[in-house]
């Protein structure tokens, strides 16, 4: 089965185009070869039969019609050598363009898959906000604030924790911004003082009109989460957990970005070969790298990503193809506008097939003596 998968390879199309032109030209330089002896043999005749005077005339008839066998033989060996030149010449041209076609838009669909996968994965982490926004230990927590209220809150916040192991952290944050209770202030002691109240996703949550709203705001490292890359969601807490209520306070979850992103770019169904020379990267809006399979340049690299073939598609960049898709979203989660990317350079291709005829040199026929 694997001798069968292999031989459906897109690249097939070129190495059978380069295995045709290789047999093609040898077998008319063949043809060639056995129409220059046969010509010297003619020759060889003509001179016999001259030299036998009349008993050779009749020979030299069928002599000379010999050669000029050999002279048509050239030329359909001629015309045979230009027609396949081009025909192979056009079929490794069609061949590049199918190959190209088939590489680019295989990317294209795997990064499409790779984007759709974190989609998936961060429309959960707001339904999971939304949702524990309305526990009653987190509303407690800030609607009558005490040292009792935030410590049991922070118990469940461990709870929830130890069972969703995606996230590195779960802060409560009042109305002021400051932190009051956290999921694991042993861990992560610097919640215990921490403000957030200059953060985005703090003051987006503030703002939300209903419990159905969240804020979400890109990949950042976070000092006081040992300086981690995370993606923040978070919504208002309100009165009676109330999709109405009033505001109380914000909740955050901070979704541990690196493992999950990592196995995400890692995943992608690439073989060992194509692993060896491609790269699988997650984009920001900007082309900011946020996740890479060789791990290099997060959220440090831009990437330059030409998207001027729209939401999807590919292009040549020299030996490199590149396939991209911006993020589609997924169910009520309309996506960040990241993009999956996949960077593949090509097998190490021999140059395009030519046809060459063989060149095989006949040995010189010996004239009859004298």
């Amino acid at each position: 089965m694997a001798d069968e998968n292999a031989s459906l390879r897109p690249e097939r199309i070129l190495e059978l185009s380069e295995r045709l032109s290789a047999v093609a030209g040898e077998k008319i330089g063949e043809i060639a070869y056995v129409n220059r002896s046969a010509k010297m043999l003619a020759i060889n005749a003509l001179i016999v039969a001259a030299r036998a005077g009349e008993a050779g005339r009749g020979f030299a008839i069928v002599a000379e019609e010999f050669k000029t066998i050999s002279t048509q033989i050239d030329v359909v060996a001629a015309a045979l050598e230009s027609q396949v030149r081009a025909d192979l010449d056009e079929l490794t041209k069609i061949g590049g363009a199918i190959l190209g076609h088939l590489r680019g838009q295989r990317l294209v669909d795997l990064a499409l898959n790779a984007i759709e996968i974190i989609d998936r994965n961060l429309y959960e982490r707001t339904c999971d906000v939304r949702w524990w926004a309305t526990d009653s230990a987190v509303v407690d927590c800030v609607a009558a604030p005490s040292r009792e209220a935030s410590t049991y809150a922070s118990q469940r916040l461990k709870v929830i924790l130890d069972a969703y192991t995606v996230y590195l952290d779960l802060w409560i944050a009042d109305t002021s911004g400051r932190v009051i209770a956290s999921g694991r202030p042993d861990k992560y002691p610097g919640a215990r003082t921490a403000s957030v109240a200059e953060t985005d996703w703090f003051r987006k949550a503030m703002r939300t009109r209903s419990g159905d709203d969240f804020a979400v705001c890109d990949i950042e490292r976070v000092k006081a989460l040992n300086d981690a890359p995370v993606a923040t969601y978070a919504t208002a807490i309100r009165a009676g957990g109330q999709a109405n209520g009033k505001v109380l306070g914000v909740l955050g979850v901070h979704f541990d970005w690196r493992p999950q992103a990592q196995a995400v770019v890692d995943g992608v169904r690439l073989t060992d070969e194509e692993k060896a020379r491609s790269r699988v990267l997650l984009l920001d809006q900007n082309h900011r790298v946020l996740a890479s399979s060789d791990g290099k340049g997060v959220l440090e690299e831009t990437f330059k990503l030409d998207t001027t073939s729209g939401d999807m598609g590919s292009y040549a960049e020299g030996a490199r193809t590149i396939g991209y898709a911006l993020t589609p979203g997924y169910e009520t989660y309309e996506g960040m506008g990241w993009y999956g990317c996949l960077v593949q350079t090509s097998e190490e291709q021999k140059p395009a097939a030519t046809f060459r005829p063989a060149v095989t040199t006949a040995p010189v026929a010996k004239l009859s003596a004298a």
